[in-house]
């Protein structure tokens, strides 16, 4: 199996609302899109795998996380003699751009490393993809030449394709002084809780990601509540 080396990370700039507390939209460069659309490569095996360990897991993915602790439970006793459970616990596709989106590389890393029964007959997702993607030298999905606009929902689009003052009034924006732009990284915990926020029905991943909830505020009493106090 592949050993990552290097820690990948990736910046992106919030346009926020701090009135509302909402992020608007994030300036993304080629590297976050990449990611993004990348999750449509890899098989849902794959996300179990990585997110299996998680406490949230099973709440984002109901009784389907069921199904993936019964095969890795079973017996091999039980499978065909031409099956292994590394066929349905880290199943491969030929997308060689996955292997070199630089987060996306480290997950395949990752995947592997708790469900590879027999590594002398099991080659690695790592590998896999690796060996398919030295073959071609266009890496990733989209052009690295543009900035694109990646909406709270996770809608994407080319930020040329839109003017600043329309966007504003696409987003309602009235006050734009409560405006205020914030970078931030997005590592391999972010790429995790990314993948969870992508399965759920939020609308508002990126302001659940990079936002802080505001504690609720007794206007009478000037205070809040002790507990958000504590954990604002």
């Amino acid at each position: 199996m592949a050993t990552t080396t290097t820690n990948p990370k990736i910046s992106l700039k919030l346009l926020i609302d701090t009135n509302s507390n909402k992020v608007l939209f994030a300036e993304a460069g080629k590297d976050f899109v990449d990611l993004l659309f990348g999750l449509l490569a890899l098989p849902l095996g794959t996300f179990l795998a990585l997110l299996t360990e998680h406490d949230d897991t099973a709440a984002t993915f109901g009784s389907l996380s069921r199904v993936y602790q019964s095969v890795q439970n079973l017996d091999n006793d039980y499978l065909q003699p031409n099956q292994t459970k590394d066929t349905l616990l880290t199943p491969k596709i030929g997308a060689s751009n996955t292997a070199q989106t630089p987060l996306l590389k480290q997950f395949l890393e990752m995947a592997d490393s708790p469900n590879q029964t027999n590594s002398s007959q099991s080659q690695s997702q790592y590998d896999y993809y690796q060996r398919n993607a030295n073959a071609n030298m266009v890496h990733g999905y989209v052009k690295g030449v543009v900035t694109y606009m990646v909406m709270d929902d996770l809608t994407v689009k080319p930020m040329s394709s839109i003017s600043s003052i329309a966007l504003l009034n696409i987003l309602k924006v009235k006050d734009i002084t409560s405006l205020q732009e914030k970078t931030v990284t997005v590592d391999m915990d972010e790429g995790l809780k990314l993948f969870m926020k992508a399965f759920s029905k939020s609308t508002t991943v990126l302001t659940d990601m990079f936002l802080p909830i505001k504690p609720n505020v007794n206007k009478d009493q000037g205070s809040c509540q002790l507990q958000e106090c504590f954990n604002a």
